[in-house]
């Protein structure tokens, strides 16, 4: 097998990380190659579940012997603490690895170290190596630790005019068939799907991952979380169903903001207690309105619809805009056909202070 460049085992790690995507939480995803001392591949692998093997003990494994010497190329800087698994920082010592290149330093303090301990014991450490790509894979888990709550983004669905839904009321369905499943694919990839108690009392939602065409649900169901300062959630909603973990959030719970509803920042933080490190914002348009005027939105996912109605509920309410100078600005970062549908995806820009 021919060498490869460190550069080259970095890219390969990003994208052995990636299938972790929606299994790892509440832990990171990580990917890990191991070049023996020729510079060939003998080990690779990634964070499967939380709870299971590390990348770069699964790596370890496959490299044996020929690990001694080698280097580790790994997404996020190995742990130094015991948990569920040893610290990682340990078993390449262990293993005889001379140098670890590493991707992005780990924020979070509990399990952070690894690489003052890997130099202390005489391995070299390299920093930052596409430290831009690892980012964008884990961004979520990294910037939930870093700040002490979920990355949330906020999905919708709507038509070409921004219309939720009919004059009516009916909505089903706004959006194809595809773009639905697109759907179901994003919210197994969070922790957490919210909406509000006006959107459960109105189209009763299961806020489920599963399989449109059979039904079959998802193996791993995100946390269903009804914002509902008031408690009004119907004892037989379906969010209630027992098919996967749900949370009414009242505000007598989690605490009450100046206009006595939930407290939406005290809400995330608590989510962030409880594991939860992405989270996917589906309705209604008054919370998601309320979470924009917060600044609580990192991401934006928008489904739209070839389809005109003119008249009908808006996919977002008052988001504290009140003049086109108060604009959120959005960067638009991809836009994908989803059957007949368009897959806009978009970061707000941060406000200069």
């Amino acid at each position: 097998m021919a060498s490869v460049s460190i550069d080259e085992a970095m890219r390969r790690a990003i994208e052995l990380a990636a299938r972790g995507l929606g299994a790892t939480s509440p832990n990171p995803v990580v990917g890990c190659v191991l070049l023996d001392t020729d510079g060939e591949v003998v080990g690779e692998g990634f964070h499967a579940y939380a709870g299971g093997p590390h990348a770069e003990i699964v790596a370890l494994a496959q490299a044996g012997a020929r690990a001694r010497g080698g280097t580790a190329v790994v997404t996020l800087e190995p742990c130094d603490h015991t948990g569920r698994t040893g610290p990682c920082s340990h078993a390449l010592i262990a293993a005889g690895v001379a140098r670890v290149v590493v991707a992005v330093p780990d924020p979070n303090p509990v399990a952070s170290g690894g690489a003052a301990t890997l130099r202390a014991a005489g391995v070299q450490v390299d920093l930052g190596v596409r430290a831009q790509e690892a980012e964008a894979g884990n961004v979520a888990w990294l910037t939930s630790m870093r700040r002490g709550w979920p990355y949330l983004i906020w999905k919708y669905a709507a038509t070409l005019d921004g219309r939720s839904a009919a004059a009516d009321g009916t909505s089903m369905w706004i959006t194809s068939e595809a773009a639905r499943i697109d759907v179901h694919a994003l919210r197994g990839t969070v922790d957490a799907v919210l909406a509000g108690v006006g959107t459960v009392l109105t189209d009763d939602p299961r806020l489920t991952a599963r399989n449109l065409r059979d039904g079959t649900m998802a193996i791993r169901q995100p946390l269903r979380v009804v914002v509902d300062s008031s408690g009004r959630t119907p004892a037989e909603a379906r969010v209630r169903d027992g098919a996967a973990r749900t949370w009414v959030a009242t505000a007598a719970e989690v605490g009450a903001g100046p206009d006595g509803r939930v407290d939406l920042a005290a809400l995330l933080a608590e989510l962030h207690h409880r594991g939860v490190r992405a989270a996917l914002l589906e309705g209604g348009p008054t919370l998601a309105g309320a979470f924009l005027a917060a600044g609580l939105v990192d991401k934006i996912v928008g489904y739209v619809a070839p389809k005109l109605l003119g008249a009908g509920p808006t996919a977002l309410l008052d988001a504290g805009v009140s003049t086109i100078a108060d604009a959120i600005d959005l960067e638009i970062t991809d836009v994908t056909r989803v059957g007949p549908d368009l897959r806009i995806t978009a970061l707000p820009r941060k406000r200069e202070a």
